[in-house]
Formats: structure tokens, sequence, C-alpha cells
């Protein structure tokens, strides 16, 4: 990667994003050293304006962020690091440090859970009471809450139609992991199909 650390004064901007949930978590500031010191140890380091030293995210409260991966912008100058946060990015106890209404992507953070759920199964999960009755009792569920939330629609209030909504997309996901698919798959089939 041919970072122009110079044309910066030495530090580049560093976008640090949720891999999953692509939320923005933070943004730092790189000099070559921490850069390099991140790739060796794939866990975030920063140079730190403040404190006029290399500074490891977490180092005081172990919520490090492990870099999944790195990109840089077109012109050579900032980068984009996705990551898995061990814990809150923010010093203020916050899961990022822009003051967000609430997690845009949390939809995508579900489809971790119920995937979680899939992969550890937890005794009298919801998520897991469906499993086991099997992938047609998971499609029927999907189309009640279908009906459900067009019943809502036409003849309900605004709250009943946000409640059915939600049950459609949970289960939904629900079926998509049974199926072996993501929302990832889905947005990619989506986008394929705008013109």
């Amino acid at each position: 990667m041919n970072i122009d650390f110079e044309k910066t004064g030495g530090l580049v901007p560093v976008i640090i994003q949720d891999e999953q949930t692509l939320e923005v978590l933070m943004l730092g500031y790189m000099n070559q050293e921490a850069y390099d010191k991140t790739v060796q140890e794939n866990i975030v380091t920063f140079y730190s304006r403040s404190k006029n030293r290399l500074w490891t995210k977490g180092e005081t409260s172990s919520n490090f962020l492990h870099v999944k991966n790195i990109s840089i912008d077109c012109d050579n100058d900032t980068l984009l690091i996705k990551v898995k946060a061990d814990g809150p990015t923010c010093h203020t106890g916050s899961r990022s440090c822009f003051n967000t209404e609430f997690n845009q992507n949390f939809i995508l953070e579900l489809e971790n859970i119920i995937a979680d759920r899939y992969a550890n199964p937890v005794e009298g999960s919801y998520v897991n009471k469906l499993r086991n009755k099997g992938l047609n009792k998971i499609a029927q569920k999907v189309g009640e809450e279908g009906v459900e939330t067009v019943i809502a629609a036409l003849a309900e209030t605004e709250t009943d139609l946000i409640n059915e909504s939600s049950d459609l997309v949970f289960h939904l996901l629900v079926l998509l992991r049974e199926k072996g698919l993501t929302l990832e798959t889905i947005a990619k089939n989506l986008e394929s199909r705008h013109k």
C-alpha cells in the first residue's frame, strides 16, 4: 500500500468502521510507525496528537480494535480500516465516537446475533425454538408476519405497522440464516437490479 504520509505532514486520517454493521466508530491519525505496528499486530494503533506518541486503541480499556481490512482512498492519503471491536470504541462508553441517535445498521447486528444463536445455541432462545421447528415453520412465520404487516398497513395504527414490520424483518433474517444466505447476498442482488 503506497500511503502518502508526506502530503499531510506525516499523519494521515484513519476512519474506523465496524466490519459487520459498517457503522463509523471513530476517526484517528497514523504516521508510518503507527501504520506499520497496526499491520504487524492486526490491532489498530494511532499516533496520538495530544499525547505526542503511539497509542494503541484499547491499551487502557482493553477495548481493542482488531483489523479485518485496510483500504486506501484514491489520493493515497486517507485510510479506511474495518475492525472487530472488543467493546465500546468511545472513551465515554458509547459504541461510536459519533453521537448518532441509533445504530443505523442494527439489522446487520441482528443478523450477527441470529448467526451466533445458530452457532452457539442458547437454551430458551426464540431463534433456537424456531430453528428446532424446522424450515417449514420458519417459512410459515415469514408468511404470517407478511400478512400481518399488510393488514397493519391497511387497517391499523402506525405503531402496529412498525411492530409487524419488525416481526417480518426478524423472521426473514432467521429464514435467510436457515437457508445459509445473508443480507449481503440480498443487498448485492438488489444492487445488481438497480438501473
